[in-house]
């Protein structure tokens, strides 16, 4: 099974005294699913731009090192990485700070035939996995060029997952809205944080939503609250079930919680579990990432679950 992810991936800076690591929510869901996948049968590949800089060697680097396929990556002059601050309240929840206006992964389409629409053409890839930021961060010709790619890839036979992640800094609810709804009709799993559905779209009944432009699976992220998982959307029998959290006493940092629970979530759906034990392997995973620093936690956390 080969899985494609395409999104923006940002220098992080955290911690007290600060560190430098990276980050972003494509990102987190695609290392934590290759390391999840690797006994699992399960390659990832990660699409995105990055400048020609030490610090963008670095990341590639560090990629490759988790087993993420690197040949979709672009390479741009006179570009950067973006770059993110995040503050942490004692409570875990963080505050984040962007500089991210000319960053590399904006003008990945920008130029010329790019090795992700290769790769679409050549139908390489069984999944395409994109999310709300992975729009967001892309100027409107760009925009409709991956919304091109969902056609070609569905058309083919291939699955799309989106993931409905809302960053109210880099467009309105409204653009948002627009968009979002070029993208429905081709998810086949769409993972929704329900806080940033309603931000999106106001009150109203998510699953009926999703499954009305087509989704057949659909999971409602709601943090330490049960998450919501309704499968055969399009079946005249839908199921529709509530799967509990893992409890945390002591939470250290939510960033990456939804991306982590993302990636558990589609190892297991993608290796042949049942709905409900995939959303408990995303949830384990969750719990674990959240009593860590940082986006990414060191691999020996989650050894017993590789």
């Amino acid at each position: 099974m080969k899985i494609a992810f395409f999104g923006e991936c940002m220098v992080e800076l955290s911690g007290q005294p600060l560190r430098r690591t990276f980050g972003g929510d494509t990102l987190n869901t695609a290392l934590y699913l290759s390391r999840l996948g690797r006994s699992r049968r399960l390659d990832v590949s990660y699409a995105t731009a990055l400048g020609k800089d030490n610090i963008s060697q670095d990341m590639l680097t560090a990629w490759q090192e988790e087993y993420i396929d690197t040949r979709l990556v672009r390479r741009l002059d006179e570009k950067l990485p973006g770059l993110y601050l995040v503050e942490t309240e004692p409570s875990g929840e963080r505050h984040f700070h962007y500089w991210r206006n000319d960053s590399a992964a904006k003008f990945y389409f920008a130029t010329g035939v790019t090795p992700l629409e290769q790769a679409i053409d050549n139908n390489e890839f069984d999944v395409l996995y994109i999310s709300g930021i992975s729009l967001a961060i892309l100027a409107e010709d760009a925009k409709a060029i991956l919304i091109t790619l969902l056609v070609k890839h569905k058309a083919a036979g291939g699955k799309v997952v989106f993931d409905n992640n809302f960053r109210p800094q880099l467009w309105t609810a409204k653009q948002a809205q627009y968009w979002y709804k070029q993208v429905l009709p081709f998810v086949d799993i769409a993972l929704i944080t329900e806080d940033d559905d309603q931000k999106v779209w106001g009150e109203g009944d998510v699953i009926e939503r999703c499954r009305d432009y087509g989704s057949d699976e659909v999971v409602i992220k709601r943090g330490s609250q049960p998450c919501l998982v309704a499968t055969d959307l399009q079946s005249e029998h839908p199921v529709t079930s509530e799967v509990a959290a893992n409890p945390v006493q002591t939470v250290i940092d939510t960033c990456a919680a939804g991306d982590s629970f993302a990636a558990g979530y589609l190892a297991g759906r993608l290796s042949g579990e049942t709905a409900t034990a995939s959303a408990e392997l995303g949830h384990q995973l969750a719990a674990i990432v959240i009593q860590h620093p940082g986006a990414i936690i060191p691999p020996e956390a989650m050894t017993e679950m590789m």
